[in-house]
């Protein structure tokens, strides 16, 4: 299900335009350990996103994050979250987990479970800082919007 919806975020995200075209596919990129296996590959298999194909890469430092558009930081990754949160947000890139308190810690969509169902928060001031514009649609589904930005 998270597969899903990672590839769902893509669809109701705008990048600023520079961001947008430095890539030749649409990247979901995995930091980390990868939870989600031959899964994510197959849910994206033949989806397109601006145009783009869609690509599953796995990554093993924020660095190598420079044509990634979304970036799933794996809970393996919590003990330089800090560190990570601050390379990737000076990029126009998504950053979403399922650790805790991630939206709090300065990721943008936090995936959490309700019960049996997956839900998710959204920390909307990370994004705008990052120049990423979040759709309505998307805000609507979201179990929590975290609005106000932190003063710098």
């Amino acid at each position: 299900m998270k597969a899903v919806y990672l590839y769902n975020f893509g669809r109701f995200v705008e990048w600023p335009g520079s961001a947008a075209a430095k890539a030749n596919s649409f990247n979901v990129c995995v930091l980390g350990q990868d939870p989600f296996g031959p899964v994510l590959d197959s849910v994206l298999a033949g989806e397109r996103i601006g145009g783009k194909n869609v690509v599953a890469r796995r990554i093993e430092n924020p660095q190598d994050s420079a044509n990634c558009q979304i970036v799933f930081l794996s809970s393996t990754e919590a003990s330089r979250l800090s560190q990570i949160i601050e390379t990737l947000n000076k990029e126009a890139v998504l950053t979403v987990s399922d650790m805790p308190q991630f939206s709090q810690r300065g990721g943008m969509i936090q995936f959490v479970l309700e019960g049996n169902r997956v839900r998710f928060e959204v920390n909307l001031a990370a994004a705008e800082s990052a120049d990423l514009k979040i759709g309505s649609r998307l805000l609507v589904l979201a179990e929590r919007v975290v609005r106000e930005s932190h003063e710098k």
